[in-house]
């Protein structure tokens, strides 16, 4: 099973994308364009707190 952690060398504004990215293999950019067209998409509320949420759930780091 796959962990997701925060990002430290992807890292924009906290890591989401980019620890998500390099947990599946997808392209960090890619996910911050789909979030960037979720926000506008979902009147930015929904989004942002979901973009929150995630940050403070997933550890930071990836642990060896």
């Amino acid at each position: 099973m796959k962990r997701v952690y925060l990002s430290t060398k992807e890292s924009k504004l906290f890591g989401v994308c980019g620890g998500i990215g390099e947990t599946y293999g997808l392209d960090p950019n890619v996910l911050r364009a789909a979030m960037i067209f979720l926000t506008l998409a979902t009147a930015v509320i929904p989004m942002l707190a979901a973009y929150i949420t995630a940050w403070l759930l997933i550890p930071s780091g990836r642990r060896v």
